[in-house]
């Protein structure tokens, strides 16, 4: 007679015993941390790029247009800016076309990637609930697609450059790439974290429309920071640079927008820089403070080690969130 091995018993039944209840439990021990996600979401990269460019195709999908709108939304918002503030509230800021695009391209980008990212997760509800993969994918894919769109706008801020013949400042040049960097960390963070948010609380959208409104007035974009630094008063302007979106704007400003800088061929100081307003009687006000150098780097720095930490803090409460979002969407 043949002997037979013994059964092996079931170590994971079907119905309610002590192993079914620490399942929960070893799975939630097994949560990959904020770096093992980031690793995860590297290993995933070609989907990441696949879905940045699912994201732009569906934008503009039957569009005449396309990528035209891109375009078109600055400039619309440039001259609707310019009529109201220029001619009506006479607000008189050399160049201001330049001024107004440079602080626009951060605020378009910002204020887009987060909300493409908020609802990133919810509008693709039925690839969350198919397939696997790294959640966290879906909100970067959105800031993929705005990095695309924030390139695309730059082209207007480089004509008008060309248009006004003003060069970028090479003296500040160094800060443009950190602050663009910062921009990215920041605008990931709040993205990942909103997007896991609004899966359990669809209000976060709606919420987030109106705090992007409120915030976009607080950042000195349309109006020269100038005037929030007087209004505060000395000792007190540290309060402005609690808008962690402020000091990159403020990079921006300095570097592109340079109206104590030079022009394609000539140098230009800053009373040559405001003949044109005094001619016609009016008198203009530097839109920017003089500082130095350091004084951006250091603000980019601070706003810097806040957008890491928000990130990394993005990350554990997206993992502390992502185990139902496929049954909440």
């Amino acid at each position: 007679m043949t002997a037979t091995a013994p059964p092996v018993p079931d170590l994971a039944p079907d119905g309610p015993g002590p192993e079914r209840d620490v399942a929960p439990a070893l799975e939630i021990s097994k949560r990959p941390n904020p770096i093992r996600r980031l690793i995860d979401v590297w290993h995933y990269r070609e989907l990441l790029g696949n879905l940045t460019r699912k994201e732009l195709k569906v934008k503009y999908k039957n569009s005449v247009l396309g990528f035209v709108w891109t375009l078109l939304n600055p400039a619309l918002y440039l001259v609707v800016f310019s009529v109201v503030f220029q001619e009506v509230l006479r607000v008189q800021v050399p160049y201001y076309a330049i001024f107004f695009l440079s602080g626009l391209l951060v605020w378009n980008f910002f204020s887009t990637a987060l909300s493409s990212g908020t609802g990133s997760i919810t509008t693709n509800a039925q690839l969350v609930q198919k397939v696997w993969f790294p959640r966290e994918i879906l909100p970067l894919a959105a800031i993929g697609a705005a990095v695309v769109h924030f390139c695309l706008q730059a082209t207007v801020l480089v004509a008008a450059l060309a248009i006004f013949q003003r060069a970028p400042s090479l003296e500040y040049a160094i800060a443009l790439p950190y602050a663009i960097l910062v921009l990215l960390i920041l605008a990931s963070a709040l993205a990942i974290a909103l997007s896991a948010i609004n899966v359990y609380l669809r209000d976060t959208e709606h919420l987030l429309e109106l705090a992007l409104l409120a915030w976009f007035w607080l950042s000195a974009i349309v109006y020269p920071y100038r005037q929030v630094a007087e209004r505060l008063g000395a000792g007190r302007e540290w309060i402005a640079s609690l808008n962690p979106v402020l000091p990159i704007i403020l990079t921006f400003q300095r570097v592109l927008y340079n109206p104590e800088g030079t022009t394609f061929g000539w140098y230009t100081n800053n009373n040559e820089a405001f003949d044109i307003g005094n001619r016609m009687g009016e008198q203009q006000v530097p839109a920017l403070i003089h500082h130095p150098l350091n004084w951006y780097m250091t603000r980019l720095s601070w706003v810097g080690l806040f957008a890491i930490a928000l990130f990394f803090g993005a990350l554990w409460l997206f993992g502390r969130l992502e185990d139902d979002m496929a049954e909440e969407i």
